[in-house]
Protein backbone atom coordinates (compact mmCIF):
# COMPACT_ATOMS: atom_id res chain seq x y z
CA UNK A 1 0.00 0.00 0.00
CA UNK A 2 1.87 3.48 -1.16
CA UNK A 3 1.27 5.49 2.30
CA UNK A 4 4.48 7.39 3.82
CA UNK A 5 5.89 5.89 7.25
CA UNK A 6 4.02 9.22 8.95
CA UNK A 7 0.63 8.13 7.58
CA UNK A 8 1.27 4.32 8.49
CA UNK A 9 2.10 6.03 12.37
CA UNK A 10 -1.13 7.93 12.28
CA UNK A 11 -3.44 4.86 11.03
CA UNK A 12 -2.06 2.47 13.77
CA UNK A 13 -2.34 5.32 16.62
CA UNK A 14 -5.85 6.21 15.79
CA UNK A 15 -7.36 4.16 13.58
CA UNK A 16 -6.61 0.37 13.93
CA UNK A 17 -9.05 -2.14 16.25
CA UNK A 18 -7.15 -2.76 19.96
CA UNK A 19 -7.37 -5.11 22.27
CA UNK A 20 -8.59 -4.25 25.96
CA UNK A 21 -4.21 -4.01 26.71
CA UNK A 22 -4.42 -1.49 24.15
CA UNK A 23 -2.13 -3.37 21.46
CA UNK A 24 -3.44 -3.11 17.53
CA UNK A 25 -4.96 -6.57 16.54
CA UNK A 26 -5.33 -5.49 12.74
CA UNK A 27 -2.62 -4.58 10.11
CA UNK A 28 -3.72 -0.92 8.75
CA UNK A 29 -4.71 -3.14 5.27
CA UNK A 30 -6.35 -5.68 7.44
CA UNK A 31 -8.31 -1.97 8.57
CA UNK A 32 -9.26 -1.04 4.74
CA UNK A 33 -10.56 -4.67 4.28
CA UNK A 34 -13.11 -4.11 7.26
CA UNK A 35 -13.93 -0.80 6.00
CA UNK A 36 -14.49 -2.25 2.27
CA UNK A 37 -16.50 -5.60 3.16
CA UNK A 38 -18.64 -3.36 5.39
CA UNK A 39 -19.58 -1.11 3.27
CA UNK A 40 -19.84 -3.29 0.61
CA UNK A 41 -22.18 -5.53 2.20
CA UNK A 42 -25.18 -2.81 2.09
CA UNK A 43 -25.65 -3.99 -1.80
CA UNK A 44 -27.24 -7.09 -0.75
CA UNK A 45 -30.31 -4.86 0.68
CA UNK A 46 -31.30 -3.63 -2.79
CA UNK A 47 -30.71 -6.80 -4.63
CA UNK A 48 -30.20 -10.23 -2.83
CA UNK A 49 -27.70 -12.17 -5.40
CA UNK A 50 -25.40 -8.88 -5.41
CA UNK A 51 -21.45 -9.58 -5.75
CA UNK A 52 -20.73 -8.04 -2.59
CA UNK A 53 -16.82 -9.37 -2.89
CA UNK A 54 -16.37 -7.96 -6.51
CA UNK A 55 -17.92 -4.07 -4.51
CA UNK A 56 -15.69 -4.44 -1.67
CA UNK A 57 -12.65 -5.59 -3.68
CA UNK A 58 -13.34 -2.28 -6.06
CA UNK A 59 -13.77 -0.05 -2.62
CA UNK A 60 -10.50 -1.32 -1.04
CA UNK A 61 -8.71 -0.41 -4.41
CA UNK A 62 -10.20 2.76 -4.03
CA UNK A 63 -8.98 3.43 -0.38
CA UNK A 64 -5.32 1.58 -0.62
CA UNK A 65 -4.60 3.33 -3.86
CA UNK A 66 -5.63 6.71 -2.13
CA UNK A 67 -7.48 7.76 -4.75
CA UNK A 68 -10.54 7.93 -2.04
CA UNK A 69 -11.09 8.38 1.33
CA UNK A 70 -14.21 8.16 3.70
CA UNK A 71 -14.05 10.38 6.70
CA UNK A 72 -12.61 9.49 9.53
CA UNK A 73 -15.54 8.16 11.56
CA UNK A 74 -16.01 5.38 9.25
CA UNK A 75 -12.45 4.52 8.53
CA UNK A 76 -12.66 4.20 12.55
CA UNK A 77 -16.07 2.56 13.37
CA UNK A 78 -17.02 0.63 9.97
CA UNK A 79 -17.44 -3.59 10.86
CA UNK A 80 -17.40 -3.00 14.18
CA UNK A 81 -19.89 -2.80 17.04
CA UNK A 82 -20.34 1.11 17.62
CA UNK A 83 -20.99 1.31 13.81
CA UNK A 84 -21.23 5.14 14.03
CA UNK A 85 -19.89 6.24 10.33
CA UNK A 86 -20.59 9.95 10.09
CA UNK A 87 -18.56 12.96 10.85
CA UNK A 88 -21.24 15.80 10.58
CA UNK A 89 -24.12 16.32 12.94
CA UNK A 90 -26.44 19.20 13.51
CA UNK A 91 -28.71 19.04 16.89
CA UNK A 92 -31.93 21.49 17.64
CA UNK A 93 -31.61 23.97 20.92
CA UNK A 94 -34.75 24.91 21.75
CA UNK A 95 -35.39 27.85 25.23
CA UNK A 96 -35.79 25.65 27.83
CA UNK A 97 -33.54 23.89 30.30
CA UNK A 98 -34.83 20.60 29.38
CA UNK A 99 -34.11 21.16 26.30
CA UNK A 100 -30.71 22.37 26.29
CA UNK A 101 -29.12 19.74 28.29
CA UNK A 102 -31.18 17.07 26.00
CA UNK A 103 -29.16 18.89 23.57
CA UNK A 104 -25.81 18.43 25.64
CA UNK A 105 -26.36 14.75 26.13
CA UNK A 106 -27.22 14.06 22.68
CA UNK A 107 -24.11 15.84 21.58
CA UNK A 108 -21.74 14.29 24.21
CA UNK A 109 -23.11 10.96 22.46
CA UNK A 110 -22.33 11.55 18.91
CA UNK A 111 -18.64 12.72 20.21
CA UNK A 112 -18.53 9.31 21.69
CA UNK A 113 -18.90 8.02 18.21
CA UNK A 114 -16.54 10.46 16.72
CA UNK A 115 -18.70 12.71 15.23
CA UNK A 116 -18.91 16.47 15.31
CA UNK A 117 -21.97 18.80 16.37
CA UNK A 118 -23.05 22.36 15.18
CA UNK A 119 -25.66 24.18 16.50
CA UNK A 120 -27.09 27.14 16.19
CA UNK A 121 -28.19 28.92 20.12
CA UNK A 122 -30.38 31.71 18.16
CA UNK A 123 -33.53 30.50 19.72
CA UNK A 124 -32.65 31.08 23.38
CA UNK A 125 -33.27 33.80 25.09
CA UNK A 126 -31.17 37.01 25.63
CA UNK A 127 -28.59 37.57 28.79
CA UNK A 128 -31.73 39.84 31.42
CA UNK A 129 -34.44 38.41 29.89
CA UNK A 130 -37.24 37.08 32.38
CA UNK A 131 -37.78 33.35 33.04
CA UNK A 132 -41.81 33.14 33.23
CA UNK A 133 -41.17 29.94 35.50
CA UNK A 134 -38.81 30.95 38.17
CA UNK A 135 -39.06 35.02 37.99
CA UNK A 136 -35.58 34.60 37.09
CA UNK A 137 -33.21 36.11 34.52
CA UNK A 138 -32.07 34.04 31.63
CA UNK A 139 -28.31 33.71 31.45
CA UNK A 140 -28.02 34.21 27.42
CA UNK A 141 -26.70 31.68 24.73
CA UNK A 142 -23.15 32.16 25.45
CA UNK A 143 -23.22 30.97 29.50
CA UNK A 144 -24.94 27.76 27.88
CA UNK A 145 -22.08 27.50 25.37
CA UNK A 146 -19.61 27.22 28.23
CA UNK A 147 -21.92 24.50 29.96
CA UNK A 148 -21.90 22.47 26.36
CA UNK A 149 -17.77 23.06 25.72
CA UNK A 150 -17.39 21.76 29.54
CA UNK A 151 -19.24 18.98 28.30
CA UNK A 152 -17.18 18.90 25.35
CA UNK A 153 -14.04 18.48 27.04
CA UNK A 154 -15.04 15.57 29.83
CA UNK A 155 -16.15 13.24 26.27
CA UNK A 156 -13.01 11.57 24.25
CA UNK A 157 -14.06 11.14 21.26
CA UNK A 158 -14.59 8.12 20.00
CA UNK A 159 -11.34 7.33 22.37
CA UNK A 160 -9.34 8.78 19.83
CA UNK A 161 -10.26 12.77 19.31
CA UNK A 162 -11.60 15.65 21.43
CA UNK A 163 -15.12 16.55 20.68
CA UNK A 164 -15.55 19.68 18.10
CA UNK A 165 -18.50 21.98 17.78
CA UNK A 166 -19.70 24.78 15.70
CA UNK A 167 -22.00 27.52 17.22
CA UNK A 168 -23.94 29.78 15.39
CA UNK A 169 -25.50 32.96 16.64
CA UNK A 170 -27.97 35.47 14.18
CA UNK A 171 -26.72 38.94 13.98
CA UNK A 172 -30.21 39.99 15.20
CA UNK A 173 -29.71 38.23 18.47
CA UNK A 174 -29.67 40.91 21.29
CA UNK A 175 -26.66 39.71 22.66
CA UNK A 176 -24.58 39.18 19.41
CA UNK A 177 -22.01 41.68 20.60
CA UNK A 178 -20.66 39.67 23.61
CA UNK A 179 -20.85 36.59 21.32
CA UNK A 180 -18.60 38.43 18.37
CA UNK A 181 -16.30 38.46 21.29
CA UNK A 182 -16.87 35.88 23.47
CA UNK A 183 -13.50 33.94 22.22
CA UNK A 184 -11.17 36.84 22.14
CA UNK A 185 -9.94 35.52 25.46
CA UNK A 186 -8.62 32.17 23.43
CA UNK A 187 -8.41 29.85 26.62
CA UNK A 188 -12.78 30.22 26.47
CA UNK A 189 -15.33 27.86 24.77
CA UNK A 190 -12.18 25.96 23.15
CA UNK A 191 -13.90 23.24 22.03
CA UNK A 192 -16.24 25.46 19.53
CA UNK A 193 -15.47 27.01 16.50
CA UNK A 194 -17.97 30.10 15.85
CA UNK A 195 -20.06 31.79 13.10
CA UNK A 196 -22.45 35.12 13.08
CA UNK A 197 -25.02 33.87 10.76
CA UNK A 198 -25.24 36.79 8.65
CA UNK A 199 -28.65 37.85 6.69
CA UNK A 200 -29.16 40.02 3.53
CA UNK A 201 -30.98 42.55 5.44
CA UNK A 202 -27.67 43.31 7.74
CA UNK A 203 -25.34 43.09 4.61
CA UNK A 204 -27.18 45.76 3.21
CA UNK A 205 -27.71 47.69 6.05
CA UNK A 206 -23.88 47.46 6.65
CA UNK A 207 -22.94 48.22 2.89
CA UNK A 208 -25.38 51.84 3.73
CA UNK A 209 -23.98 52.29 6.88
CA UNK A 210 -27.15 52.39 8.68
CA UNK A 211 -29.09 50.67 11.85
CA UNK A 212 -30.51 47.27 11.83
CA UNK A 213 -33.20 45.87 14.51
CA UNK A 214 -32.23 42.80 17.30
CA UNK A 215 -35.37 41.05 17.45
CA UNK A 216 -35.91 39.19 20.58
CA UNK A 217 -36.04 35.26 19.42
CA UNK A 218 -38.57 34.42 21.96
CA UNK A 219 -41.50 36.69 21.11
CA UNK A 220 -40.01 38.02 17.59
CA UNK A 221 -40.07 41.78 18.91
CA UNK A 222 -37.70 44.36 18.32
CA UNK A 223 -35.72 45.07 21.26
CA UNK A 224 -33.20 48.03 20.00
CA UNK A 225 -31.10 48.62 17.56
CA UNK A 226 -27.47 48.46 16.26
CA UNK A 227 -25.21 50.14 13.70
CA UNK A 228 -24.64 47.23 11.12
CA UNK A 229 -21.35 48.86 9.78
CA UNK A 230 -19.65 49.09 13.33
CA UNK A 231 -20.92 45.40 14.24
CA UNK A 232 -19.77 44.38 11.15
CA UNK A 233 -15.88 45.99 11.65
CA UNK A 234 -16.26 44.60 15.13
CA UNK A 235 -16.49 40.93 13.73
CA UNK A 236 -13.14 41.90 11.36
CA UNK A 237 -11.48 43.08 13.80
CA UNK A 238 -12.29 40.16 16.36
CA UNK A 239 -11.45 37.75 13.72
CA UNK A 240 -8.41 39.15 12.82
CA UNK A 241 -7.07 39.51 16.69
CA UNK A 242 -7.89 35.26 17.55
CA UNK A 243 -9.55 33.81 14.07
CA UNK A 244 -13.03 34.16 15.62
CA UNK A 245 -15.87 34.18 14.33
CA UNK A 246 -16.70 33.53 10.80
CA UNK A 247 -19.32 34.53 9.04
CA UNK A 248 -22.13 32.24 7.43
CA UNK A 249 -25.04 33.49 5.06
CA UNK A 250 -27.94 32.45 6.32
CA UNK A 251 -30.29 33.48 3.45
CA UNK A 252 -27.49 32.00 1.03
CA UNK A 253 -27.94 28.59 2.44
CA UNK A 254 -31.99 28.35 2.83
CA UNK A 255 -31.89 29.52 -0.67
CA UNK A 256 -30.07 26.84 -1.79
CA UNK A 257 -32.17 24.36 0.63
CA UNK A 258 -33.03 21.11 -1.14
CA UNK A 259 -36.20 19.85 0.96
CA UNK A 260 -37.33 23.77 2.13
CA UNK A 261 -40.48 22.11 3.44
CA UNK A 262 -38.51 20.56 6.20
CA UNK A 263 -37.31 23.65 7.82
CA UNK A 264 -34.85 26.27 8.06
CA UNK A 265 -31.26 25.32 8.27
CA UNK A 266 -29.72 27.31 10.69
CA UNK A 267 -26.07 25.41 11.55
CA UNK A 268 -23.37 23.85 9.96
CA UNK A 269 -21.01 21.16 11.13
CA UNK A 270 -18.00 22.08 12.78
CA UNK A 271 -16.13 22.85 10.17
CA UNK A 272 -18.42 24.58 8.38
CA UNK A 273 -18.44 22.65 4.81
CA UNK A 274 -21.89 20.98 5.60
CA UNK A 275 -25.00 22.67 6.01
CA UNK A 276 -27.62 20.57 8.10
CA UNK A 277 -31.15 20.81 9.52
CA UNK A 278 -31.72 20.10 13.26
CA UNK A 279 -31.19 15.89 13.60
CA UNK A 280 -29.27 15.69 10.43
CA UNK A 281 -25.86 13.79 9.89
CA UNK A 282 -23.75 13.48 6.37
CA UNK A 283 -21.19 11.01 5.88
CA UNK A 284 -18.12 12.78 3.52
CA UNK A 285 -15.27 11.46 1.62
CA UNK A 286 -12.30 13.37 -0.55
CA UNK A 287 -11.09 12.11 -3.54
CA UNK A 288 -7.32 12.44 -4.18
CA UNK A 289 -6.52 15.04 -6.92
CA UNK A 290 -3.44 14.70 -7.36
CA UNK A 291 -3.53 10.39 -8.09
CA UNK A 292 -5.86 11.44 -10.69
CA UNK A 293 -2.85 13.56 -13.00
CA UNK A 294 -1.34 11.71 -16.02
CA UNK A 295 1.91 12.28 -17.30
CA UNK A 296 2.12 13.52 -20.61
CA UNK A 297 5.16 14.43 -23.34
CA UNK A 298 4.47 18.41 -22.22
CA UNK A 299 4.19 17.43 -18.39
CA UNK A 300 0.89 16.54 -16.48
CA UNK A 301 -2.68 16.75 -17.35
CA UNK A 302 -6.06 15.50 -15.81
CA UNK A 303 -7.24 12.04 -16.18
CA UNK A 304 -10.46 12.99 -16.98
CA UNK A 305 -11.37 9.35 -17.13
CA UNK A 306 -10.07 8.19 -14.16
CA UNK A 307 -11.69 10.96 -12.29
CA UNK A 308 -15.13 10.01 -13.33
CA UNK A 309 -14.48 6.49 -12.47
CA UNK A 310 -13.54 7.55 -8.87
CA UNK A 311 -16.37 9.69 -8.48
CA UNK A 312 -18.84 7.36 -9.74
CA UNK A 313 -17.21 4.18 -7.39
CA UNK A 314 -17.31 6.95 -4.41
CA UNK A 315 -20.63 8.07 -4.46
CA UNK A 316 -21.60 4.02 -4.37
CA UNK A 317 -19.36 4.05 -1.59
CA UNK A 318 -21.14 7.25 0.47
CA UNK A 319 -24.64 6.40 -0.72
CA UNK A 320 -23.78 2.75 1.18
CA UNK A 321 -22.85 4.29 4.41
CA UNK A 322 -26.11 5.43 5.03
CA UNK A 323 -27.02 1.95 4.99
CA UNK A 324 -24.83 0.63 7.39
CA UNK A 325 -24.67 3.38 9.38
CA UNK A 326 -25.61 3.06 13.06
CA UNK A 327 -27.10 6.58 14.23
CA UNK A 328 -26.17 7.56 17.94
CA UNK A 329 -30.33 8.91 17.95
CA UNK A 330 -33.25 7.40 16.29
CA UNK A 331 -34.62 10.83 15.36
CA UNK A 332 -31.07 11.40 13.44
CA UNK A 333 -31.74 7.85 11.85
CA UNK A 334 -35.10 9.32 10.77
CA UNK A 335 -34.18 12.51 9.53
CA UNK A 336 -30.55 11.63 7.58
CA UNK A 337 -32.63 8.87 5.38
CA UNK A 338 -35.10 11.09 4.62
CA UNK A 339 -32.67 13.18 2.83
CA UNK A 340 -29.47 10.98 2.50
CA UNK A 341 -27.15 13.53 1.83
CA UNK A 342 -24.01 12.83 1.07
CA UNK A 343 -20.53 15.27 0.87
CA UNK A 344 -17.87 14.03 -1.83
CA UNK A 345 -15.25 16.54 -2.10
CA UNK A 346 -11.52 16.74 -2.98
CA UNK A 347 -8.21 16.86 -1.61
CA UNK A 348 -4.65 17.98 -2.80
CA UNK A 349 -5.72 21.08 -5.13
CA UNK A 350 -2.74 22.92 -3.99
CA UNK A 351 -0.34 19.66 -4.84
CA UNK A 352 -2.31 18.96 -8.13
CA UNK A 353 -1.32 23.06 -9.48
CA UNK A 354 2.29 22.70 -8.01
CA UNK A 355 2.19 19.56 -10.86
CA UNK A 356 0.06 21.32 -13.68
CA UNK A 357 2.28 24.22 -13.37
CA UNK A 358 0.17 26.60 -12.14
CA UNK A 359 0.04 29.37 -9.30
CA UNK A 360 -2.44 28.93 -6.82
CA UNK A 361 -3.84 33.00 -7.08
CA UNK A 362 -4.19 32.62 -10.58
CA UNK A 363 -6.85 33.16 -13.30
CA UNK A 364 -5.70 29.17 -14.43
CA UNK A 365 -6.02 28.00 -11.13
CA UNK A 366 -9.58 29.54 -10.43
CA UNK A 367 -10.05 28.14 -14.20
CA UNK A 368 -8.76 24.41 -13.09
CA UNK A 369 -10.78 24.67 -9.90
CA UNK A 370 -14.03 25.27 -12.33
CA UNK A 371 -13.02 21.61 -14.59
CA UNK A 372 -12.44 19.84 -11.63
CA UNK A 373 -15.34 20.37 -9.54
CA UNK A 374 -17.71 20.42 -12.97
CA UNK A 375 -16.86 17.32 -13.32
CA UNK A 376 -17.15 15.87 -9.33
CA UNK A 377 -20.56 17.77 -9.79
CA UNK A 378 -21.49 16.61 -13.21
CA UNK A 379 -20.73 12.98 -12.52
CA UNK A 380 -21.40 12.87 -9.12
CA UNK A 381 -24.97 14.39 -10.10
CA UNK A 382 -25.54 11.48 -12.53
CA UNK A 383 -24.19 8.73 -10.42
CA UNK A 384 -26.48 9.94 -7.53
CA UNK A 385 -29.44 9.39 -10.49
CA UNK A 386 -27.73 5.99 -11.48
CA UNK A 387 -28.47 4.66 -8.25
CA UNK A 388 -31.79 6.40 -7.73
CA UNK A 389 -33.12 3.89 -10.96
CA UNK A 390 -32.34 0.97 -9.18
CA UNK A 391 -32.71 2.18 -5.33
CA UNK A 392 -35.34 4.55 -5.41
CA UNK A 393 -35.29 8.62 -4.76
CA UNK A 394 -34.71 9.78 -1.16
CA UNK A 395 -37.88 9.80 0.49
CA UNK A 396 -38.55 13.97 0.23
CA UNK A 397 -37.50 14.03 -3.55
CA UNK A 398 -41.24 14.96 -4.74
CA UNK A 399 -41.26 18.01 -1.98
CA UNK A 400 -38.00 19.03 -2.94
CA UNK A 401 -36.36 21.25 -5.11
CA UNK A 402 -35.24 18.57 -7.64
CA UNK A 403 -38.78 17.46 -7.96
CA UNK A 404 -39.41 18.15 -11.45
CA UNK A 405 -36.00 16.65 -12.59
CA UNK A 406 -34.61 12.98 -12.57
CA UNK A 407 -34.83 11.30 -9.90
CA UNK A 408 -31.46 11.41 -7.48
CA UNK A 409 -30.83 9.16 -4.84
CA UNK A 410 -29.28 11.95 -2.67
CA UNK A 411 -30.60 15.72 -1.79
CA UNK A 412 -26.57 16.52 -2.00
CA UNK A 413 -23.55 15.16 -3.01
CA UNK A 414 -20.73 17.39 -3.27
CA UNK A 415 -18.94 19.22 -0.52
CA UNK A 416 -15.74 20.21 0.28
CA UNK A 417 -14.49 19.45 3.58
CA UNK A 418 -11.03 20.44 5.05
CA UNK A 419 -9.50 16.66 5.56
CA UNK A 420 -7.24 17.39 8.29
CA UNK A 421 -6.32 13.80 9.26
CA UNK A 422 -7.12 12.22 5.74
CA UNK A 423 -4.64 14.36 3.86
CA UNK A 424 -1.95 13.26 5.98
CA UNK A 425 -3.00 9.63 5.07
CA UNK A 426 -2.99 10.53 1.36
CA UNK A 427 0.18 12.53 2.05
CA UNK A 428 -1.51 15.62 0.14
CA UNK A 429 -2.12 19.05 0.66
CA UNK A 430 -5.36 19.78 2.83
CA UNK A 431 -8.25 20.44 0.89
CA UNK A 432 -8.49 23.12 -1.88
CA UNK A 433 -6.43 25.02 0.98
CA UNK A 434 -3.13 26.62 -0.65
CA UNK A 435 0.05 25.86 1.09
CA UNK A 436 1.62 28.31 3.36
CA UNK A 437 4.87 29.25 4.54
CA UNK A 438 6.62 26.68 2.76
CA UNK A 439 10.53 26.48 2.98
CA UNK A 440 12.76 25.14 -0.14
CA UNK A 441 16.16 24.36 0.00
CA UNK A 442 18.30 23.46 -2.74
CA UNK A 443 21.76 23.55 -3.82
CA UNK A 444 21.79 27.61 -5.88
CA UNK A 445 24.93 29.43 -6.58
CA UNK A 446 23.89 32.43 -3.86
CA UNK A 447 25.23 34.91 -6.23
CA UNK A 448 27.11 34.87 -9.89
CA UNK A 449 30.71 34.21 -8.94
CA UNK A 450 29.80 32.46 -5.72
CA UNK A 451 30.51 28.90 -4.31
CA UNK A 452 27.16 26.84 -4.47
CA UNK A 453 25.75 26.44 -1.11
CA UNK A 454 22.53 25.66 0.25
CA UNK A 455 20.05 28.09 -0.39
CA UNK A 456 16.87 28.69 2.05
CA UNK A 457 14.08 31.37 2.05
CA UNK A 458 10.46 30.91 3.21
CA UNK A 459 8.47 30.62 -0.18
CA UNK A 460 4.69 31.37 0.38
CA UNK A 461 4.68 32.90 -2.97
CA UNK A 462 6.80 29.94 -4.50
CA UNK A 463 4.13 30.04 -7.36
CA UNK A 464 4.38 33.23 -8.71
CA UNK A 465 8.22 33.28 -8.89
CA UNK A 466 8.25 30.53 -10.79
CA UNK A 467 5.88 32.09 -13.16
CA UNK A 468 8.05 35.50 -13.31
CA UNK A 469 8.73 37.17 -10.23
CA UNK A 470 12.74 35.75 -10.64
CA UNK A 471 12.27 32.96 -13.72
CA UNK A 472 14.92 30.25 -12.21
CA UNK A 473 15.30 31.03 -8.57
CA UNK A 474 13.56 27.91 -7.15
CA UNK A 475 12.62 24.92 -9.26
CA UNK A 476 10.23 22.58 -7.85
CA UNK A 477 11.70 19.15 -9.53
CA UNK A 478 15.01 19.96 -7.59
CA UNK A 479 13.86 21.67 -4.43
CA UNK A 480 12.78 19.97 -1.08
CA UNK A 481 9.35 21.42 -0.03
CA UNK A 482 8.91 21.17 3.52
CA UNK A 483 5.52 22.15 4.50
CA UNK A 484 5.49 24.33 8.24
CA UNK A 485 3.16 25.90 9.95
CA UNK A 486 -0.27 26.70 8.18
CA UNK A 487 -2.04 28.47 10.99
CA UNK A 488 -1.51 31.87 10.21
CA UNK A 489 -0.13 33.94 12.94
CA UNK A 490 -2.52 36.71 14.16
CA UNK A 491 -2.14 40.06 12.52
CA UNK A 492 -0.28 38.73 9.84
CA UNK A 493 -1.25 39.13 5.87
CA UNK A 494 -3.81 36.04 5.16
CA UNK A 495 -4.04 34.69 1.70
CA UNK A 496 -7.02 34.79 0.13
CA UNK A 497 -8.46 31.33 -1.31
CA UNK A 498 -9.50 32.49 -5.16
CA UNK A 499 -10.92 29.05 -5.81
CA UNK A 500 -13.48 28.69 -3.04
CA UNK A 501 -16.39 30.15 -4.75
CA UNK A 502 -16.17 27.77 -7.10
CA UNK A 503 -15.81 24.76 -4.99
CA UNK A 504 -19.51 23.81 -3.77
CA UNK A 505 -21.56 25.70 -2.29
CA UNK A 506 -21.56 24.43 1.07
CA UNK A 507 -18.77 26.81 2.07
CA UNK A 508 -18.82 29.22 4.98
CA UNK A 509 -17.06 32.46 4.60
CA UNK A 510 -13.99 30.51 6.28
CA UNK A 511 -12.70 27.62 6.66
CA UNK A 512 -10.92 26.28 9.51
CA UNK A 513 -7.40 25.40 8.96
CA UNK A 514 -4.99 22.24 9.63
CA UNK A 515 -2.36 23.21 11.58
CA UNK A 516 1.05 21.15 10.77
CA UNK A 517 4.40 20.65 11.50
CA UNK A 518 7.37 20.42 9.28
CA UNK A 519 6.89 17.37 6.36
CA UNK A 520 3.34 16.60 8.32
CA UNK A 521 -0.22 17.77 8.31
CA UNK A 522 -1.77 17.21 11.65
CA UNK A 523 -5.73 18.31 12.00
CA UNK A 524 -7.19 20.67 14.35
CA UNK A 525 -10.38 19.86 15.60
CA UNK A 526 -11.12 18.73 11.66
CA UNK A 527 -14.75 16.24 12.06
CA UNK A 528 -13.41 15.03 8.37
Amino acid sequence: MPISENARAVLERRYLIRDEQGQPTETVEELFHRVADAIAAADTRFDPQADTAATAAAFYQLMTSLDFLPNSPTLMNAGRPLGQLSACFVLPVADSMEDIFDAIKNAALIHKSGGGTGFSFSRLRAKGSTVNSTGGVASGPISFMKVFNAATEAVKQGGTRRGANMGILRVDHPDIMEFITCKNDTKEITNFNISVGITEAFMEAASQNKPYDLVNPATGKVTGQLNAKEVFDAIVSSAWQTGEPGIIFLDRLNRDNPCPGQGEIESTNPCGEQPLLPYEACNLGSINLVNHLKKTAGGYALDREKLEQTIRTAVHFLDNVIEVNQYPLPEIDQVTKLTRKIGLGVMGFADMLLYLGIPYNSDEGVAIAREVMELVQTIGHQASQDLAAVRGAFPLFAESIYKDGKPLRNATVTTIAPTGTLSIIAGVSSGVEPLREMESTSMRPWRSGHTSRPWRRLAWPLVLIRTGGRPGTVRFSSSTIHRMSSRRKVGSPKPQNTSSRYLGRSRSSRSRRASSRVGSWSSHRSSA
